[in-house]
């Protein structure tokens, strides 16, 4: 996987790697050269994207940005013939709100780091056609979630 990484300090970036490269094996979606951004942004960025984007005037605290209509039981390898010219196929960018992140750590009594973890890969699912809007979808999408943080040692206890 390739990775373009806005305002996320080292061991962020190697955690979202580690989670990302585990949720691609997990969803079947282990695909080459898939690329993605992830940012972080604080409390007035990601509300202006947020009513930008969805017409919700508030702050949350991750948006995902999917470039491909990939709608889940779909896999990336029915987007193939998406690839760019230099070989890479860009699914998307997941935007983080880290101080929404602390506090929701805090709040659901877990590290940050957990937190930033699930946010990361709630986003990352979403950009791979994950939702959970209709209760079935929102079972098979935090099932999905919690196998890949726990084979990740990011568990609920963390």
């Amino acid at each position: 996987m390739l990775y373009n990484f806005d305002n996320v300090g080292h061991k962020y970036k190697k955690l979202i790697k580690k989670i990302f490269e585990k949720a691609v094996e997990v969803t079947n979606n282990d695909i080459p050269n898939i690329w993605l951004t992830v940012s972080f942004v604080n409390r007035q960025r990601i509300r202006e994207l947020n009513k930008k984007y969805r017409n919700i005037d508030k702050v949350t605290d991750v948006l995902s940005f999917p470039m491909l209509d990939i709608v889940y039981p779909q896999t990336l390898n029915d987007y193939k013939n998406e690839y760019a010219p230099d070989g890479t196929l860009y699914i998307g960018d997941i935007v983080i709100c880290k101080k929404i992140a602390k506090w929701q750590a805090k709040l659901y009594g877990h590290s940050k780091k957990r937190e930033i973890g699930f946010l990361a890969l709630h986003g990352f699912l979403h950009i791979l056609g994950y939702d959970h809007i209709k209760k079935e979808d929102e079972d098979i999408m935090f099932e999905t979630s919690n196998k890949i943080l726990e084979e990740v040692g990011l568990g609920r206890e963390e």
